[in-house]
């Protein structure tokens, strides 16, 4: 698998100048979690710490974990230009081995799941660092929808259709375009049965999901996005 580091510079700019999926997928991440004022959250996987900001912007007390070094810098230079309070920690987001148990009200991971190699030991530790009661929310490429084998086709009329093959293969695959980030890092593939079978064996209890739909130039640019969805949101708590 690629390591971020490799090509933070690349991702941080490609971010910073505003990528289409970001566009979708952040908006709905946080009307999933709403009123965050005053809580203590982890942002899991936090990268170069642009969710991580407007978590802080939004009254949330941050702690920011990734395995990025060179990411992370980009956030602490962000961060002393513009301080918010935010902490960030160089950090597994499969043990979290430096993190106090019971020590935060919310955790939020975008669009990173994918990136890493063992779920099931993700949301343990995820499980372990939340408080009771504590929500655990995430956006990931849809599993049903992004395989290593999916791919739009053209139909008569103009409609575009998705066909997906692949679905049950779970594992590491490298998209073959190498201008975007699944292509440059790669990406794990996995059922959704696997998502929430995990989140359940980790004592969490499911609270909403969403899949937002694209509009906008995302839906010009990729018309098939108003048909199937592009991204899955889900909302859960630890019991």
């Amino acid at each position: 698998m690629g390591s971020y580091d490799q090509i933070a510079a690349w991702y941080d700019e490609s971010v910073r100048t505003g990528t289409l999926f970001h566009d979708l997928v952040v908006p709905s991440l946080f009307d999933l979690v709403g009123v965050i004022a005053g809580q203590r959250i982890c942002d899991l996987a936090c990268g170069q710490g642009v969710v991580a900001r407007q978590l802080a912007q939004r009254g949330a007390t941050v702690v920011g974990i990734d395995v990025s070094t060179k990411l992370l810098d980009i956030a602490r230079r962000e961060e002393e230009a513009e301080p918010l309070g935010i902490l960030y920690l160089h950090e597994d987001a499969q043990s979290l081995s430096s993190l106090t148990a019971a020590s935060f009200d919310g955790v939020l991971c975008n669009l990173a799941l994918m990136d890493i190699a063992d779920i099931e030991a993700v949301f343990q530790a995820v499980q372990r660092v939340l408080c009771p009661g504590g929500w655990f929310a995430f956006s990931i490429t849809h599993p049903c929808f992004q395989t290593s084998a999916s791919t739009w086709m053209s139909e008569e009329g103009g409609m575009v259709s998705r066909m997906v093959q692949g679905y049950f293969r779970e594992g590491f695959w490298r998209s073959d375009n190498p201008s975007g980030v699944r292509g440059r890092v790669g990406s794990y593939h996995r059922m959704l049965s696997t998502y929430l079978n995990a989140l359940i064996a980790a004592g969490f209890s499911l609270e909403r999901i969403t899949e937002p739909p694209a509009s906008g130039l995302l839906a010009e640019r990729v018309p098939g996005y108003q048909e199937v969805p592009i991204a899955l949101l889900i909302l859960c708590r630890r019991k």
